[in-house]
């Protein structure tokens, strides 16, 4: 806190105790002191369990749920307000509705995911924001239909493979990942290879153990 205060002494600036705050990042499960006194200008500074900085909500065990909680919540009031208008004969178009996810919902989800990409890979956070993605809304269906097959009628990507996939072109792109790394473009459904055109190399177990069905 010296150096900080010597810094802001030599810009001609001031740090303000009253809007900073201190968090202690630790994993460790022992019942060990997590409290600490942090001095700023003679005045100590108030010591949470989590802040947002940048965007982005941290922890003190640095698990984002928190995050994926203030994301989710934020996000489902879009989706709540464009459900008004995304009925089944009547309300906006899918190419609306996908012009709208594509540029507001899904990039609110996937802010700042190089920093928290493991906490999607734990399933009670993916569901999280399985939930928030608006498929439904875009293919007018029942409640009832899957995830998958909603993602497959709308020509949307499942919402964990979006984050994976910003999180990877970011290290590709810093340099922290190999240059081999492969990564999907962006297509509409109708220039999708269907299965049947793709070529699946297999292996004969059959002539390799002399093994047969009997018949």
């Amino acid at each position: 806190m010296d150096k900080i205060a010597i810094l802001a002494e030599n810009n001609k600036t001031k740090f303000n105790e009253e809007k900073s705050k201190v968090m202690l990042l630790t994993r460790r499960k022992c019942k060990e002191q997590k409290e600490v006194a942090v001095y700023m200008n003679n005045k100590a500074i108030l010591q949470v369990q989590k802040l947002k900085y940048l965007g982005i909500i941290f922890d003190y065990k640095l698990t984002f749920r928190e995050h994926i909680n203030y994301v989710g919540h934020k996000c489902k009031k879009l989706v709540f307000h464009l459900a008004k208008s995304a009925k089944i004969n009547w309300g906006l178009s899918h190419k609306a509705l996908q012009t709208i996810y594509l540029g507001g919902i899904q990039l609110l989800l996937i802010y700042g995911a190089p920093v928290w990409i493991k906490a999607v890979r734990k399933e009670n956070n993916t569901g999280r924001l399985l939930r928030v993605q608006i498929n439904i809304n875009m293919a007018k269906a029942y409640r009832t239909v899957s995830h998958e097959a909603l993602c497959v009628v709308t020509g949307m990507m499942p919402i964990d493979i979006k984050i994976e996939e910003a999180a990877r072109l970011y290290q590709l792109t810093k340099g922290t990942a190999n240059n081999n790394t492969k990564f999907d473009k962006d297509m509409e459904v109708r220039y999708w290879q269907h299965l049947a055109e793709a070529s699946i190399s297999s292996t004969d177990k059959k002539e390799e153990t002399g093994y047969t069905d009997g018949s």
